[in-house]
């Protein structure tokens, strides 16, 4: 049986932004935090200043799982880009299917879900922190590799690697420990477009209790230049180390 909640517990996810409303939104200030701090994850779009700025997918999914519960199995398709300050609907509960959208009706994300549910503070932290911390340090680390391996690589001028979509299958919820652990991945390509997957292993306790896979595009493919990856890296590299010097002289 799913392990519940004690009345003392609290999610992980509060600290970053309230999730008692039915409707919240995110300011920029809360993105690139949770970006930069929960998933290590320094992806330009999630910078305070970015002309194309974009609410982390992850905090959306916490925010879900933390309001929702969290179910045996679950899908998260995203459809669209949430800017900072977009009032989105989030549900306390879902049956079989959830649409987060915005006041205009918009569509952002559509979740399903089935099996059992818990709310369970310690596993929902666990598999939140264990997932984003995955999911954050998808660049350069796994998507480099696959890239490298197929010969090509996202635009070094415009790196769009967008979020689509996330499942994961628990085979059971009597537990308050996760990590995750890769498992394989692919990448399809198709003109300038490719499709990439990376599926995980769900482990509590040294045993697998559950799978997972996470689908990315990636647009404005051209021939792999390792000048420009190395550029790239470094680029990425520096605006961590940049961050983390001035958070650490606060």
């Amino acid at each position: 049986m799913p392990v519940e909640a004690t009345p003392k517990e609290a999610m992980f996810i509060e600290q970053y932004c309230p999730i008692d409303n039915e409707q919240i939104s995110f300011t920029r200030q809360q993105g690139s935090d949770f970006a930069k701090q929960v998933a290590d994850d320094f992806n330009p779009l999630h910078n305070i200043e970015a002309k194309r700025y974009c609410v982390p997918g992850d905090l959306l999914f916490s925010v879900i799982i933390a309001k929702a519960g969290l179910h045996q199995e679950m899908s998260f398709n995203f459809s669209g880009m949430v800017n900072d300050g977009i009032a989105l609907t989030f549900p306390n509960n879902i049956n079989k299917c959830f649409d987060i959208k915005d006041a205009n009706d918009k569509t952002y994300l559509s979740v399903s879900a089935s099996g059992e549910k818990t709310h369970c503070p310690a596993l929902i932290n666990a598999l939140t922190k264990a997932y984003v911390d995955f999911s954050g340090h998808t660049f350069p680390d796994i998507l480099v590799k696959l890239m490298t391996e197929h010969n090509v690589m996202i635009n070094p001028a415009r790196p769009m690697v967008m979020y689509q979509c996330m499942k994961i299958n628990l085979q059971r919820l009597d537990i308050t420990t996760l990590s995750l652990q890769l498992a394989q991945t692919s990448l399809s390509i198709e003109g300038k477009r490719g499709d990439a997957w990376l599926e995980f292993d769900l482990i509590s306790d040294g045993k697998v209790v559950g799978h997972g896979k996470k689908h990315m595009l990636l647009s404005g493919l051209r021939e792999y230049c390792q000048d420009s990856v190395d550029a790239m890296i470094a680029q990425y590299k520096e605006s961590k180390t940049k961050y983390n010097s001035v958070t650490n002289n606060q």
